[in-house]
């Protein structure tokens, strides 16, 4: 596969990756999956929780992924989906754990404006248990924003 291609299909995989974790956080996190996740909307009382098994399960399909793509015949596109996919679950580590979590502590005076917008947005998400699902791109109700906006109350910092 020339270069030119690899890179863009590991971009739009990137890409598409925002609407897919929205829909699997709304559906699966927010849904059947919520045993696991509930434990990111408690005050943390231990360095991990179980919600940090869904980084864990979902690195494994992308290493299936890969995997498949190595080693397979006609799964060859898999490798750069995989490497787009990774790219993405790198930035949302870096801005929701690192960044709005605050889990490894490299970010304890906040001043990246950019981030700051999206933790603003987390905060509403924590608030509610609601929209916006996304994390890089998210989308806040108009509705949830305003509520927001009246109360000062932010369960992101930690007690």
């Amino acid at each position: 596969m020339p270069a030119p291609t690899t890179i863009l299909i590991a971009i739009v995989a990137f890409v598409m990756m925002e609407p897919l974790t929205a829909a699997i956080h709304r559906w699966v996190m927010h849904g059947i999956g919520e045993f696991l996740h509930r434990s990111h909307h408690r005050p943390m009382l231990q360095r991990f929780e179980a919600n940090d098994w869904y980084p864990v399960i979902f690195a494994a399909i992308v290493n299936l992924g890969f995997f498949a793509g190595f080693n397979w015949d006609g799964f060859g596109v898999l490798v750069p989906v995989g490497i787009g996919v990774t790219a993405y679950g790198a930035a949302y580590a870096l801005v929701h754990d690192v960044y709005i979590h605050g889990r490894l502590n490299w970010f304890a005076n906040r001043q990246v404006a950019t981030f700051d917008r999206l933790a603003e947005a987390h905060r509403i998400h924590h608030l509610y248990s609601a929209a916006p699902y996304g994390m890089l791109a998210p989308v806040v109700p108009a509705a949830l924003r305003e509520r927001a906006g009246h109360t000062t109350r932010n369960p992101l910092v930690k007690a």
